[in-house]
């Protein structure tokens, strides 16, 4: 009897997600993820293309215009936009960069494919709050009921922070102090750290939401959860914020006009420091665009300049004006357009 030869599919696949990304790239999790299941969808195409069990299909049964026939699937039968067909796309790249550098003989075939290039796409222009929006937002917020005061933190601290989604649903308890000075610690895309100011307003805010369901600052336990006390996901934050910004229409007739979406909020608050008079710099170090310095004594003089952007920032139930320094510069649209 003949004996069966080894799936180099499988055994490269195992080799990718269970070594090479997290062990010797240091890969997020969060990209872990991404590239699983854009993986698997690509498999699942392949499956019903070819007619064949998942088990069976191999590295030979793979071309250039499998991938081809896939990215067009995404587009045209599942309705992804272009920036959800590039990310796939990134995942089919790495894993065939890495299988060209563990089997030469698939060499060739990884540089084909390779070779297939990221779609261009058309940019929209950026949609953000302005500061009386925000604020219609959170008044919206029923705050006499539980699920109210989660959502009223949850989304002044999203502004006050200009966090990404992700990053705020990974808030645990050890990550804030609200003792004075106050501040929030991010983890943020790429791994990378920083350590974010807040109001005393939103620190007050945090404090009453923590002691009421008896969170432990000193412990690593999520901060938002939903009904079944499970963190939430990126999608219950979308969620939270289109309902209150629906209710907010009423009296706020400028957020019918805007697509809404949690990224929204980190560009409002970027805009609002940037209104304050805060240089770019300052600002892109304090939304983590720049890599803060390693060391002890920068990251003390990191998180003070952070301190003072804030300052300049009107808190979310000030009184007083903000009297911007507000340069109408083009290029502060472009530079955001990156963040």
């Amino acid at each position: 009897m003949k004996k069966k030869q080894s799936n180099v599919l499988a055994r490269v696949l195992q080799g990718f997600f269970g070594e090479y990304l997290p062990n010797i790239r240091g890969t997020s999790p969060n990209t872990i993820l991404s590239y699983r299941d854009g993986l698997k969808l690509f498999l699942q195409f392949l499956v019903q293309q070819k007619r064949r069990r998942v088990m069976d299909l191999d590295i030979e049964d793979i071309g250039v215009e499998d991938v081809i026939d896939f990215l067009k699937h995404l587009e045209k039968n599942r309705g992804n936009a272009i920036g959800t067909r590039n990310d796939r796309l990134s995942a089919i790249h790495s894993f065939f960069r890495y299988l060209g550098g563990q089997n030469l003989e698939y060499l060739d075939k990884s540089q084909r494919i390779l070779g297939i290039p990221f779609k261009r796409m058309s940019t929209r222009p950026i949609e953000y709050l302005e500061f009386e929006e925000v604020t219609a937002v959170l008044k919206a917020v029923d705050r006499l009921k539980p699920y109210g005061r989660r959502d009223y933190a949850l989304l002044s601290t999203m502004f006050n922070t200009g966090a990404r989604a992700q990053e705020i649903v990974d808030l645990q308890g050890n990550n804030l102090k609200l003792t004075n000075p106050f501040s929030v610690t991010i983890f943020g895309k790429g791994k990378k750290v920083r350590i974010v100011p807040i109001w005393p307003q939103t620190a007050q805010v945090l404090r009453e939401f923590v002691e009421e369901h008896g969170i432990d600052l000193q412990k690593p336990v999520p901060i938002f959860t939903n009904h079944l006390r499970r963190p939430l996901t990126r999608f219950g934050v979308r969620y939270i914020l289109a309902k209150y910004v629906c209710l907010a229409t009423v009296c706020q007739p400028s957020l019918k006009k805007k697509r809404i979406h949690p990224h929204c909020m980190r560009h409002s608050m970027i805009l609002h420091l940037l209104k304050s008079g805060n240089d770019i710099v300052t600002v892109g170090n304090w939304v983590g665009h720049c890599s803060p310095n390693t060391t002890n004594k920068y990251a003390t003089i990191d998180l003070e300049m952070k301190r003072k952007a804030l300052e300049k920032a009107e808190p979310l139930d000030s009184k007083t004006k903000v009297k911007a320094l507000w340069r109408k510069d083009p290029d502060i649209l472009d530079w955001l357009e990156s963040l």
